[in-house]
């Protein structure tokens, strides 16, 4: 199965008898103590780190096989199998490299794998033990209600039922009636289930402190830095970044949206305005899904040699699903199997201009992990920390804005307009995201009514633009944030996706004024995967931390011009 002709619907996932991994874990645990030299060490760890790839890839597959078909009950059965486990195997991992990272020979071994072993190895003893596993489990049964709650929900909208994320797609429709009420459905929605989340998101953000507390800490932020692998930078240089944000990217969104509202020829732009960029309609992709496709696969082999082998190998495999259904996850996502060394990209081609987006944020993603699981020996260096994954995804987006016309045709100047002003305007909303998080784990015992009041002050902080129906009670107290998964999915994580948008407009610029070079300083920042922390890998590749002083307004500085002179 691991040779060159499989498929992906071919790949057989028994479940792993639990006891039979402990097994091969207690052993492998003995075998280090006992070893003799750093030799025998990076034997066992190597072997392992089979065990490892194959265990971590059918949790994957059947991840990607229920999103495929949320209404199958095997699937459904199969995901909560795994969700139960996963935490138990994290468990017996962790457990096998701390009996590494005590080795006598650790520094003989280090020298032959690089320090990010251990140092990854450091944050799983931080942030996994036996007693926080109880809580995970609660937390993944959170998470779960949280994603039903949304997929039950449906409306009306243009004689139409719509589910939840139909709604979202509407907000872009030509017809701002059909707009307003696609939001007000959209709000609606979150409201009647106001309750629901409330109490799913309070429980959430207090087993997360427990966890936190479990594990020795008083609030979960500092897990959450160490689960993100976020080392090299504090909450401090963060909080100054986002100064940088107010300071050099609002005011520059208020002049977009400002031009906006007298291209459309309205008043001020609305909340379901703000994603109508042009008063003939925004940019869509020319053809159907099978069209479309057909463009990216030539797209990525003229974009260069490397991208040509990958998308080979991606359809050689069967490693994309973009056709939607009613049955598939809500959702757009990329993961990895890493025994195949294989990606895998989760998509939904509905015919707008945030497909194309969407796919070559996880087109960014796949690459990088295709190119890094070659060249590094371990699992653990297939992916980097989040921050620099989330460059490699964004970085990709802006390149595809090069073979734009290979995509929208005569509209390919309104879609790279569009997609610079969206990721522009994306800035200001992910910092709010990310202090918003802050807020609610360094305050566990707030309410649901004053953490919502709280996301309302950031909007009127980072958001000034942004403008509800006024009779739409809910969104003007701030519930606009219950929508946002990632509170739910993935705490702390957001502040990546802003970062890494300004280093992407950073290398974008590059790939305007020198293309072959950005390629290659590209190359080197995925090909590195995890094998080096956060600021090496950036000057590896050329580029500055975003949270340093005068970042922002250096790396933005083409977009910006971009934008104003088009605005104009």
């Amino acid at each position: 199965m691991n040779g060159n002709s499989w498929k992906f619907s071919e790949i057989k996932v028994p479940r792993p008898r639990f006891d039979m991994v402990k097994s091969l874990y207690e052993d492998a645990i003995e075998r280090i103590k006992n070893a003799g030299s750093a030799d025998d060490v990076l034997e066992v760890v190597f072997e392992t780190n089979l065990l490892v790839c194959r265990v971590r890839e059918m949790f994957e597959i059947v991840s990607i096989r229920h999103a495929m078909d949320t209404l199958d009950e095997r699937y459904a059965d199969d995901q909560k199998w795994a969700d139960e486990n996963q935490p138990i195997f994290d468990k017996l991992e962790v457990d096998f490299k701390e009996t590494v990272y005590d080795s006598p020979y650790r520094s003989e071994v280090e020298e032959q794998i690089g320090h990010m072993y251990f140092t990854k190895t450091d944050i799983k003893r931080k942030t996994i033990c036996e007693e926080a596993i109880p809580l995970r489990q609660r937390e993944q049964e959170l998470i779960d209600e949280y994603d039903n709650i949304l997929f039950e929900s449906k409306k009306t909208v243009d004689g139409k039922e719509n589910s939840f994320i139909d709604l979202q797609e509407l907000f872009s429709h030509e017809d701002r009636n059909i707009r307003k009420a696609a939001f007000k459905a959209f709000s609606e929605i979150l409201s009647e289930n106001e309750d629901r989340l409330e109490k799913v998101w309070d429980e959430l953000v207090k087993v997360r402190t427990q966890i936190a507390n479990v594990l020795g800490y008083d609030s979960y932020v500092p897990v959450g830095y160490l689960e993100r692998e976020r080392l090299d930078y504090g909450r401090e240089d963060i909080a100054r970044f986002r100064q940088q944000v107010l300071d050099e990217i609002v005011p520059l969104c208020n002049k977009l949206y400002e031009a906006q509202a007298k291209r459309l020829g309205i008043d001020r732009v609305m909340v379901y305005d703000e994603n109508f960029v042009f008063p003939d309609g925004n940019a869509k992709p020319v053809g159907d899904p099978e069209y479309m496709m057909d463009q990216v696969v030539n797209m990525l082999r003229e974009m260069g040699s490397e991208t040509d082998e990958f998308i080979s190998y991606i359809l050689d495999h069967d490693l994309m699903d973009y056709t939607p259904r009613p049955e598939k996850a809500l959702r757009e996502f990329y993961t990895f199997l890493p025994y195949h060394k294989a990606p895998f990209i989760f998509e939904h081609f509905n015919g707008r201009a945030e497909d194309v987006q969407y796919l070559s944020e996880s087109l960014g993603h796949a690459f990088a992990t295709y190119r890094a699981s070659r060249r590094q020996p371990l699992e653990e260096y297939f992916y980097p920390s989040s921050d620099i994954s989330e460059i490699n995804a964004m970085a990709m987006i802006q390149f595809v804005n090069k073979y734009a016309d290979r995509l929208f045709g005569r509209d390919a100047w309104k879609y790279e307009f569009g997609n610079l002003q969206y990721f522009m305007t994306f800035i200001p909303f992910g910092v709010a995201v990310d202090e918003f998080q802050h807020i609610c784990y360094d305050n566990p015992n707030l309410s649901p009514k004053e953490r919502t009041n709280e996301w309302h002050k950031l909007e009127e902080k980072y958001m000034p633009w942004r403008k509800y129906d006024e009779d739409d009670e809910f969104m003007q107290r701030g519930g606009y944030w219950y929508h946002k998964f990632h509170f739910f999915y993935a705490p702390l994580y957001y502040i990546e996706y802003v970062l890494a948008t300004v280093n992407a407009m950073e290398m974008y610029r590059k790939y305007i004024e020198r293309p072959g070079m950005a390629w290659k300083e590209y190359l080197e920042l995925i090909d590195v995967g995890g094998s080096k922390g956060y600021l090496e890998i950036l000057e590896q590749a050329n580029l500055t931390p975003a949270y340093k002083d005068g970042a922002v307004k250096e790396a933005i500085s083409y977009v910006k011009e971009f934008l104003e002179k088009h605005i104009e």
